[in-house]
């Protein structure tokens, strides 16, 4: 493996990026090294270990580069529980603080995944999604955001870990589909199954199906039916 050091500290890295690296972090590892011109957050052994706090589009085309040459985890926080802090004009004094009423599942993870599903069948990759409790800073910025009264988010930053959920193999994946839905079932019964929405719901199909883990059957009514792919 060619390593070349970046030289770049982590001033300019978020604060939530910079907590869940810090969070990975094991003696040995090697920090922000090149590896085939792509700067990598960490380097533990033979493998590379990617935090990425934001979507998956910017990323699609280095990580399916990485996997046909490293081993290469892919790190991604999801928030359980947020809460909303306001700032003034400093960034920094504190004008109020509240708890979001939405909140965050593992599910979740399916919203980025829909960007490169077929690189989880690959073996030489794997997902760690990290379930979190984080403040969302926002500060005010006039004629911005227009919908949030001018509030526009400028950091994120992790309060703690609750868990992580390591995904290998694409039969980790599909364990994610509930115990109670079996032969052919449509988005829609995933949906009432599990509590989501129908958009993350096919969402979620979309990305088994990509990796292999069901497969199309034919149609129920308008929607597609499908089935488990037996591993």
């Amino acid at each position: 493996m060619n390593l070349q050091g970046s030289g770049i500290g982590t001033l300019n890295e978020s604060a939530l990026h910079a907590a869940l690296r810090e969070w990975y972090a094991r003696p040995g590892d090697r920090f922000e090294m090149y590896v085939d011109g792509y700067l990598i957050d960490i380097v533990r052994g033979d493998t590379l270990i990617e935090v990425q706090t934001s979507g998956f589009s910017s990323i699609k085309r280095k990580i399916g580069d990485l996997v046909e040459r490293h081993s290469l985890r892919l790190v991604h926080p999801v928030a359980l529980e947020k809460w909303i802090v306001k700032v003034g004009d400093d960034g920094v004094s504190r004008l109020s603080r509240r708890k979001s009423p939405k909140r965050g599942r593992i599910e979740d993870m399916f919203w980025e995944l829909v960007r490169l599903p077929d690189i989880v069948a690959r073996p030489s990759f794997s997902l760690d999604i990290v379930l979190i409790r984080a403040e969302e800073v926002r500060q005010h910025q006039s004629g911005r955001r227009w919908r949030r009264g001018g509030w526009v988010t400028i950091g994120r930053k992790m309060i703690e870990v609750v868990e992580a959920h390591q995904f290998e193999t694409v039969e980790d994946v599909a364990a994610l589909l509930p115990a109670d839905v079996t032969g052919e079932f449509t988005t829609g019964d995933l949906s009432d199954a599990l509590g989501l929405s129908r958009q993350l719901a096919q969402k979620m199909a979309y990305c088994l199906r990509e990796m292999g883990a069901i497969r199309p059957t034919g149609k129920r009514g308008r929607s597609i039916a499908y089935a488990r792919n037996v591993p």
